[in-house]
């Protein structure tokens, strides 16, 4: 059999994620786990023409049936991903030869089965090629946005409903830069001064993040586990924004804090962190699989004040009634904030959605508030920017529930704040 191409093995991320519905971040770690063998500059090579592709979907279809007589939407779902990850090589990657990106799609084309469509594929791409620069984009309104930012016409209309053009365009701008990886130091084991030069001795770029005690940027690592500073627990990947809500709940020694919510574990175990090796985090979710992954991070980080439980977040648990200084709800939600990293989410989500994710996070507010003490806090949070799951659901909450009084509120918008666009709102439940 045939050496297996870069090329087809990112074929094989895309088709997992757009035909079958796959996670990208999973179908990506599921192919590069499959070919381990390959070297640093091979999976850079793949991770970029998959996440660039998926990224700009719609820009890319919109270039193919400027000059296909087949639309993008009746092709074949191989066809789809091969032209579509050809057309983004052409336009986007310089590294790549206009006459590389042709000729190797035509030959996936063959191995794939679809020999009798490499006339219709070296056709249309050898014309992208030629011709790209005569494509007319829309000139205004939702079209051009979607089309120059890559966005689904429907998410365009909601965010200018909410948010000015100018927003708009900026979260559609920042959303498609590419960006280094956001860690937080773990400080039981070790200061951010060490863990910098531990990372450097490492070789890996790193860059402090000022709003953020204890924050960094990494880049130019191959292989997050293949660094002693990550097995040693020395860090913890998150995302900047969300660093922010283990903060906002101003935790003091002793106290016991219930995360409804916590896999992989990220904030729950900044709390523990910031309690100082005294009081209690209990890190709730829904599955094994997740309450795993909580306590794989939790043995990597040390922490002796917190532990994993597996609870649904949907059902009440009286035994927790009134116990909980600090009751972290960070739900499940549109996850429109995080598109920089999870491009897919764009595509798989939809107003329907979106409405159900609503009355959701109503129904696990309305659960989980019996946790809080008198005088305790519940803290909820989003990774989206989409108001009704946000300033909609605080203000629902605050007035079906007016022993709760809403403190403050914040919503980090991408390209305006650090980080990725996120939500938080803090309330007080008042002494009985």
């Amino acid at each position: 059999m045939a050496h297996i191409t870069g090329r087809e093995i990112a074929l094989e991320a895309l088709l997992l994620i757009t035909r079958d519905g796959e996670y990208s971040h999973i179908a990506l770690k599921e192919v590069l786990d499959k070919y381990q063998y390959l070297e640093k500059r091979e999976r850079a090579f793949i991770t970029r023409v998959v996440n660039g592709t998926l990224e700009r979907i719609p820009e890319l279809d919109y270039i193919i049936d400027w000059f296909s007589r087949v639309k993008v939407h009746k092709m074949k779902p191989v066809i789809r991903e091969i032209l579509r990850s050809a057309v983004y090589q052409i336009k986007y990657m310089d590294s790549v030869p206009t006459s590389a990106a042709c000729n190797e799609a035509v030959k996936l084309a063959v191995r794939k089965g679809f020999g009798n469509l490499r006339g219709f594929v070296n056709g249309v791409l050898r014309e992208i090629g030629r011709n790209m620069q005569e494509v007319e984009y829309p000139k205004e309104g939702i079209p051009y946005l979607s089309v120059r930012y890559s966005l689904p016409e429907w998410l365009v209309r909601q965010w200018l409903s909410e948010y000015d053009a100018d927003t708009v365009r900026r979260m559609g701008e920042e959303f498609l830069k590419e960006k280094p990886l956001a860690i937080r130091c773990n400080t039981g084991r070790g200061t951010p001064e060490e863990l910098e030069a531990q990372l450097h001795r490492e070789g890996v770029a790193v860059t402090r993040e000022p709003s953020v005690h204890g924050a960094f940027y990494i880049a130019g690592y191959d292989y997050l586990e293949a660094l002693p500073s990550f097995r040693q627990g020395k860090f913890y990947v998150q995302d900047i924004s969300s660093m922010k809500v283990a903060g906002r709940a101003e935790v003091q020694a002793g106290q016991y804090v219930i995360d409804v919510c916590a896999a992989p574990g990220g904030k729950a175990l900044h709390l523990a962190e910031l309690l100082n090796g005294t009081g209690h985090v209990e890190a709730r979710d829904l599955t094994a699989l997740k309450v795993s992954l909580i306590e794989e991070n939790i043995e990597r980080s040390g922490l002796a004040n917190i532990e994993a439980v597996q609870q649904d977040a949907t059902v009440t648990d009286e035994s927790s009634f009134g116990r909980a200084d600090v009751v972290l709800a960070d739900l499940p939600c549109s996850g429109l904030g995080v598109l920089g990293k999870k491009p897919d989410l764009k595509y798989k989500m939809n107003v329907q959605m979106q409405e159900r994710l609503v009355d959701l996070q109503r129904e696990i507010l309305a659960t989980v508030r019996h946790y809080v003490k008198p005088g305790g806090k519940l803290i909820y949070s989003t990774c989206t920017i989409h108001r009704a799951e946000n300033e909609g659901n605080a203000a629902w909450f605050a007035s079906s529930y007016p022993e709760f009084a809403l403190v403050s509120q914040e919503q980090m918008i991408p390209g305006r704040d650090a980080g990725d666009g996120f939500y938080i709102a803090v309330f007080q439940k008042e002494n009985a």
